[in-house]
């Protein structure tokens, strides 16, 4: 294999003994299930409902968009992984591409992201709160309830400990379940349930609008449902033959998810009772929506089987999500941004067993503040969108600066990356001001932890270091400011769709800067390559 390392050459040689102790156990079947596993979890007991009360039947459609758009970002992740493999190279590439100041910010908006997985564990409370009323009530999760979950947060990091072909085989398992849960609901509601007419009365197909369609992506819960396709990039240094594995399982993982989506959002359509649509699509509320369609319709049985799954399929995608969040603070420790201590890998195992263990941590942490399933989605997931437009730059930049190791999986990646680039931006945009006056300042903080790390290091001039790294600092308050000014929960100051697209303009800018910057960046600090055996 050819490992990357963007350090000085002892820190390479540090870095590159950690990388060889990964166990490279991974094909093409098992990281097709850890992607499909990782984007199918609570998303699908949920976003159905979600959706529904923001766009009607046209949430079809956002369905749709949501698994076109979310291509194009993964045909960037595609290339990276294909051409770059390393475990946690989501979070190094940035730093390898912009230099330590965007390492840092986007580095310290994933370890926040880490909070996430506690989106999974709380949907599992939630449904459970239906047979222990005492884990959740008033819509949020109890004391008790968030005892549990931080039961099953140790329980997943526990059988993430011993390996990652153990971790393979348990995922494979479980993912089969996962399809076929979904599978059996959607046939049993739309024989049981079908209401003929659905999709166009009770105000027609689009009964709020289309760009009601767009607000249904973020606040729908339906992007962050998509989301989670780049988890074979991540295992990417655990794959055999990567350059193969990786492409053919994050484009199948997503096209599985959304043909899956699509056909529980119809079940959910079409089985909903006429009376509680007298209010409209707004007005639908279920605590557990198909658990209780189920037992709407008497299917006991049905019901029975979709609260075990409401454990497996957001147990699933935790038990993912542990993983995925392992080699992420792995990768940080690489970057500097933590303590170098969290690098180690254990020899035995080949898993990096201490970021497993403060991972733990913060996912306790991230259970306490929030108490429901949309409020942890919302801002955890516009997060972790920045690190895909962060990823459409180093694609662009390392195709100006290193066009010999491109992977040839992605011919047209010259106009894909800037294009992934506007789309990540859109759905960060799109998840309203709500979200963002808290989640874009929040990412800030990763500046001064970059200043304090530079202090430390001085592995460049300041200066530089600002000058490449700027143009993300622009980015976040450009972006945050015109939230405030938009219609997504902003001021409406400025109206659609022209927000939007000004969205999209000031995304297409920044990119030429970036990418601009970041070739400038590598000119001074070119990557090595160590290859190891």
């Amino acid at each position: 294999m050819t490992a990357t390392v963007g350090d000085p050459a002892p820190e390479a040689a540090t870095i590159l003994a950690e990388e060889r102790r990964l166990h490279r156990h991974l094909g093409v079947g098992s990281m097709t299930a850890i992607g499909f596993s990782n984007i199918v979890g609570s998303g699908w007991l949920f976003a159905a409902m979600y959706a529904s009360q923001i766009a009607g039947p046209a949430a079809l459609l956002a369905w749709v968009g949501a698994g076109v758009l979310c291509a194009l970002v993964a045909l960037v992740m595609v290339e990276l992984g294909a051409s770059r493999p390393e475990s946690g190279g989501t979070v190094r590439w940035p730093s390898y591409a912009s230099g330590r100041l965007v390492g840092s910010v986007i580095g310290w908006s994933v370890l926040l992201s880490v909070g996430a997985t506690s989106a999974e564990l709380t949907a599992i409370i939630q449904y459970a709160g239906h047979y222990l009323p005492w884990l959740y009530e008033g819509k949020t999760v109890t004391a008790a309830g968030v005892l549990v979950a931080a039961v099953l947060c140790f329980v997943l990091t526990a059988l993430n400990w011993y390996g990652v072909k153990l971790f393979g085989r348990v995922n494979n398992l479980v993912t089969v379940i996962k399809i076929a849960v979904p599978v059996i609901t959607v046939i049993a509601l739309i024989v049981s349930g079908y209401h003929p007419g659905r999709l166009t009365e009770h105000g027609g197909f689009a009964p709020y609008g289309y760009p009601a369609v767009l607000a249904a992506l973020a606040g729908g819960g339906i992007i962050y449902s998509v989301n989670g396709f780049q988890a074979p990039v991540d295992f990417s240094g655990e794959a055999r033959n990567p350059r193969r594995t990786v492409p053919l399982a994050v484009l199948s993982g997503i096209a599985l998810a959304v043909v899956m989506y699509l056909g529980l959002q119809l079940a959910f359509l079409f089985a909903v009772p006429e009376s509680t649509l007298a209010g409209g699509w707004h007005g639908i509320n279920f605590d557990s929506p198909f658990g209780q369609l189920a037992l709407i319709l008497n299917l006991h049985w049905l019901s029975t089987m979709l609260y075990a799954d409401a454990v497996i399929s957001p147990g699933g995608s935790a038990y993912v999500g542990v993983a995925i969040d392992g080699r992420h603070t792995y990768a940080l420790a690489k970057n500097h941004l933590i303590p170098r201590f969290f690098m180690k890998v254990h020899e035995g195992s080949g898993i990096p067993r201490r970021a497993l263990a403060i991972n733990l941590v913060i996912i306790v942490i991230f259970l306490l503040p929030f108490g429901g399933w949309q409020s942890i989605v919302s801002v955890m997931g516009d997060l972790y969108l920045l690190l895909y437009m962060a990823a459409a730059v180093a694609a662009a930049v390392f195709r100006a600066v290193e066009p010999d190791r491109l992977s040839g999986w992605v011919p047209g990646l010259r106009w894909i990356a800037p294009i992934s680039f506007v789309v990540a931006t859109e759905f960060v945009y799109w998840s309203g001001w709500h979200d963002l006056r808290l989640a874009l300042p929040l990412t800030l903080v990763g500046v001064p932890l970059f200043l304090l790390m530079w202090r430390t290091e001085r592995s460049a001039s300041l200066l530089a270091e600002l000058r490449w790294g700027a143009w993300l600092v622009a980015y976040l308050v450009g972006l945050t400011v015109l939230s405030w000014l938009g219609t997504f929960k902003g001021s409406g100051i400025l109206a659609a769709p022209y927000d939007s697209v000004t969205v999209g303009v000031l995304a297409l800018l920044i990119f030429a800067v970036a990418v601009r910057s970041g070739r400038a960046q590598m000119a001074a600090n070119p990557i090595p390559v160590v290859t190891a055996q």
